[in-house]
């Protein structure tokens, strides 16, 4: 075990120890799901939490009833709860919320609410805009033949799973918990993450120039994060962090006591100012993942940490060049995060490529694209060097072109698509 190697660190069949840099890369679907594995067996911790503070979170077991749903024959409708034929004597009124006496005589009603309890001995439910009143005050009219009230169990019955562990907490499901009856849930809490940014060559603001360039994912990644449902704080976005190895190792340090992910950009290579290697090596760091096969964006990582006190870090160094770090993020970071919040690997989506796309040889290539979602159909984009954003602002995300092929018109191909906000929908 290497000098410095925190103890429980992963074993072979996951990870290398520290992998040498002229290790061949992983292949980009293999790099995938070996981090997607990784994340889920750091799967966060468990527990209860109460439904108004669940948006953003994970079940971390199945959603259930706790009751039949409805739990009591519950009126469709405005109008009176008959028995037998009429016209019928009204004996009562039952309200939402109440519980009703049986009806026990042919002849008599009650008026009843939407969402009211049904007596027992009720033969039908009469509309109130299809009744009328005799002279003698009774009730008259023709119930429909369909029954207008809910039955016990229509929706779910008494233990039914409704939802299984892994699905994601969002406004819809915090109803239909507070319906079955739940105050708590078991979820996972969502991860934390943290940024630094390395280079001394970047500016934090204004144009570039003189030979120093703005920093643009410093900003960027950040946001990217908080669309995969990280929290993020300012405080946890350092940087530029100096490019000596005693800053990069105390930088890194200090982000890993509060975040479950670290993210860097720069360094990944192995140049005169590239200290994450090394910085990696001095905290004991293993690799997931040491490089991928995949254009742009082949300098990538994925390292993990185990600390002290026995909690699972990880480190993804992202490329410093804007593109190839979105890249990272959408092939190494995604499917990290799935794991750790115990939710299933994300499935690709597929669209019909409109216009050709090389291939990288050897290299899967994704290929920034914009999105016909009428047409189904995938249109790459200009302005797509590993360097630039403007093909990126554009896109919606990158086509999946495998190794020793070609995309051509009318090719069915995978699409990583770009993070979403809360609520939106894929295509």
């Amino acid at each position: 075990m290497p000098a410095g190697r925190s103890a429980g660190a992963l074993s072979t069949d996951t990870a290398s120890a520290v992998e040498p840099a002229e290790a061949p890369p992983a292949g980009w679907e293999e790099a995938r799901a070996r981090v997607y594995a990784v994340g889920l067996s750091a799967a966060l911790p468990a527990a209860s939490r109460p439904l108004a503070e669940l948006d953003g979170h994970t079940l971390a077991e199945p959603l259930t009833t706790r009751t039949a749903l409805p739990a009591f024959p519950t009126s469709s409708v405005d109008g009176w709860a008959v028995r037998g034929a009429g016209p019928w004597q009204v004996v009562g009124r039952v309200l939402a919320g109440g519980r009703p006496e049986p009806l026990t005589d042919d002849g008599t009603t009650v008026e009843i609410a939407t969402g009211a309890m049904v007596p027992a001995g009720t033969t039908a439910v009469l509309r109130v805009e299809e009744s009328t009143r005799t002279t003698d005050g009774r009730v008259a009219g023709t119930p429909r033949p369909a029954p207008e009230w809910r039955e016990p169990g229509e929706e779910a019955y008494a233990g039914e799973e409704l939802l299984p562990a892994g699905t994601p907490v969002d406004p819809a499901l915090i109803g239909l918990a507070a319906s079955c009856g739940h105050d708590t849930l078991r979820v996972r809490r969502p991860p934390r993450a943290a940024l630094l940014v390395f280079g001394d060559e970047l500016l934090t603001q204004g144009p570039p120039a003189d030979g120093r360039v703005r920093d643009a994912l410093g900003p960027a990644v950040p946001a990217w994060l908080r669309r995969y449902g990280c929290q993020v704080r300012p405080a946890d976005v350092v940087g530029p962090v100096a490019d000596t190895l005693p800053a990069h190792v105390a930088a890194l340090r200090s982000a890993l006591t509060g975040a479950d992910l670290v993210c860097t950009t720069g360094g990944t290579m192995h140049g005169p100012v590239d200290h994450l290697h090394p910085t990696l090596a001095a905290l004991g760091a293993d690799y997931v993942v040491n490089t991928v096969a995949v254009r742009p964006g082949f300098p990538m990582l994925l390292a993990r940490l185990v600390g002290d006190d026995g909690r699972v870090r990880f480190v993804a160094g992202l490329p410093g060049n804007p593109q190839s770090a979105v890249v990272a993020l959408v092939s190494l970071v995604a499917p990290l995060l799935a794991g750790l919040r115990g939710r299933p690997m994300p499935v690709l989506p597929h669209a019909t490529l409109a216009e050709p796309i090389p291939g990288r040889g050897d290299y899967t290539h994704l290929a920034l694209v914009r999105l016909d979602r009428v047409a189904g159909t995938a249109h790459p984009v200009r302005h797509v060097g590993s360097a630039m954003l403007r093909g990126l602002a554009g896109a919606d995300g990158f086509a999946v072109v495998r190794p020793g092929a070609s995309g051509q018109p009318g090719d069915r191909v995978p699409i990583v698509p770009l993070p979403l906000l809360p609520g939106e929908r894929a295509w």
